[in-house]
């Protein structure tokens, strides 16, 4: 936050008590982040910064009665895209959550419309009461093994860094092109270091050895640990954990056994993807806090990860405790184990009470059209989903792992109809198709899912990570053939079919991510889904949507699809679907 000569004259006569403060907290709990303790005191707050704990008069007066002021939160790395609302539509979901500021990776639009995904998303951020700082996509595409929308160079990403809310280069994940110092990579990665230090890693599944090489990059981050064991190797390379607790990737339970009071000052929390009724009905990174106390964790240690922590990892010098020359961005809590929320403030205004939103109204200008046209492929006939069996009918089979991103390479048999896969509710297989949806180029992925339990019809989305083409599974061609065409004609959401019927869509028209409504109304057809998957038998644990999504991903183990074919993460190739004879 930048200073005028007349505001900081004033900040220092406010502190040595020449004059009034403009806003003083009285009665609060203080926590002080820096030595995990509770302290009294006064909060005198000038122009939205913090200038003196002590005693102090003000023009305004807050009385905390007796509540805990708290820094308020930070999530070090997150998708707003995967909330399915724009930034300002986010923004009045997290801040009643007490995050007031988000390390956001705009990958996923990027993957589709590039650089005017960028900058929309930069756009529509600007001027809201929640401070949206950007990492730029390192990987569009994620990988060599599929086809984005768009592809950003180091010359693309470079004009950004001009821009205040960009901090720095984010989750690199394509880790073959790393170890082999490909110039793609190699070449955003230098052009970064002449603007900041800050990049963030992607290890999903990686080794020991492999951690050496991010660390070499200069990439100081990772949020993919799933074990614990793992994230204490890349804490003693140096790395910050980031530990995760989204809508699919809940590591946190495993992840917090780490965590001690040596080594929790590299420990922060993330949400990654989240849904948004998830965010709603569970919280972001204060549900985070929640699991980790609830785990073991000292709430005072849990609130010091989720603040400053998170602004030390990356450069925020001014947020993540409640000191002179911090920012008043703070928290008031009625209890410290539950993390109940009172009140929320921003700049040292009220901008979240009860749960709800209660700050300005803002209002942003609607998508310009070629972000709301993005769903293009060509007429598919139903013979092209088709998939060969071999005469020995065992296939490789993609089988989920229910809250998890990694995936199982299982080998099984599977039915036939004339030496073409059927689908089967008795062993739970069903067909699972990438139709690519950017460039009218006729690929079709084509594999088996086991796992997702559905009894009949067929579900599908646009929102298939990273590339973003089109993602479909079910129990029957015709019915992932009329979902597939439905996201066409609704330019992207999600859809549910039953017996060649809509039982229920979603259309998100923004890149085919994100919908141009209010939260509410998007909330409001989200709740709708549970009903609409128990009618086509779903009744697991976990979101199918989110799941079908991440079954796309071809840098997350161990098998995936592309709009190209069945991938093996592991061996880096494409594979076959069907096993013939040894």
């Amino acid at each position: 936050m930048s200073v005028t000569k007349e505001s900081l004259k004033k900040r220092i006569a406010i502190a040595s008590k020449q004059l009034p403060a403009d806003i003083v907290i009285k009665n609060g709990k203080i926590i002080d982040v820096f030595n995990l303790e509770i302290i009294e005191g006064d909060i005198a707050i000038s122009d939205g910064m913090i200038v003196g704990i002590g005693e102090f008069e003000g023009k305004q007066v807050i009385d905390a009665k007796s509540q805990y002021v708290s820094p308020a939160f930070i999530d070090g790395h997150v998708h707003i895209e995967s909330s399915m609302v724009t930034p300002s539509e986010f923004a009045k979901v997290i801040l009643p959550h007490g995050v007031t500021t988000v390390i956001a990776d705009p990958h996923e639009i990027g993957n589709v419309s590039g650089t005017d995904g960028i900058s929309f998303m930069l756009g529509n951020a600007k001027d809201i009461p929640l401070d949206v700082f950007v990492m730029l996509p390192s990987s569009v595409p994620a990988t060599q093994f599929e086809n984005a929308g768009a592809e950003l160079l180091a010359n693309d990403l470079e004009a950004f860094y001009n821009h205040q809310s960009v901090l720095g280069l984010a989750e690199v994940m394509d880790y073959p092109s790393l170890l082999n110092a490909n110039d793609s990579i190699i070449d955003k990665i230098v052009m970064t270091s002449k603007y900041t230090t800050h990049i963030d890693g992607h290890l999903a599944g990686l080794k020991t050895n492999d951690i050496n090489v991010y660390s070499a990059a200069g990439i100081k981050t990772d949020h993919e640990c799933t074990t614990a064991s793992d994230a204490l190797e890349r804490l003693r390379r140096g790395m910050y954990l980031l530990i995760r607790e989204g809508t699919v990737a809940k590591n946190l339970k495993q992840l917090i056994k780490v965590v001690n009071s040596s080594n929790a000052r590299r420990c922060i929390f993330c949400t990654d993807d989240k849904h948004l009724d998830d965010l709603i009905e569970e919280g972001s990174v204060d549900h985070n806090i929640r699991l980790a106390i609830q785990y073991g964790i000292h709430p005072l240690l849990a609130i010091q990860m989720a603040t400053l922590n998170a602004a030390e990892c990356y450069g925020l010098a001014n947020k993540g405790a409640i000191a002179p020359g911090y920012e008043a961005d703070f928290v008031l809590l009625d209890d410290l184990e539950s993390v109940s929320i009172a009140k929320v403030f921003k700049s040292g205004k009220l901008i979240a009470e009860n749960n709800q939103y209660v700050g300005e109204s803002f209002i942003k200008e609607a998508p310009k059209a070629n972000l709301t046209n993005t769903v293009l492929f060509l007429d598919i006939l139903k013979e092209k989903l088709q998939i060969p069996v071999s005469k020995t009918k065992m296939a490789n089979v993609i089988g989920i792992i229910p809250n998890q991103l990694i995936t199982e390479k299982l080998e099984e048999e599977v039915d036939d109809v004339d030496g073409y896969f059927s689908p089967s509710i008795e062993r739970d297989q069903l067909k699972l198709v990438v139709i690519e949806r950017h460039k009218n180029t006729g690929n079709i992925g084509l594999g088996l899912v086991k796992g997702f339990g559905l009894k009949e019809g067929a579900i599908a989305t646009t929102i298939a990570h990273d590339s973003h083409n089109i993602v479909a599974t079910g129990t029957n061609d015709a019915d992932i053939l009329i979902a597939i065409n439905h996201l066409k004609k609704m330019n992207g959401g999600l859809v549910i079919i039953k017996k060649g019927k809509i039982i229920f869509s979603l259309s998100l028209e923004i890149a085919g991510l994100m919908s141009d409504k209010d939260y509410l109304t998007v909330y409001n057809d989200l709740k709708k889904i549970k009903l609409a998957l128990s009618e086509i038998g779903f009744t697991g644990e976990f979101n199918p949507f989110l799941t079908l999504s991440f079954l796309t991903l071809p840098v997350i183990p161990d098998l995936k699809l592309t709009d190209i074919g069945l991938f093996d993460v592991e061996s880096a190739q494409h594979i076959e679907v069907k096993m013939e004879e040894i």
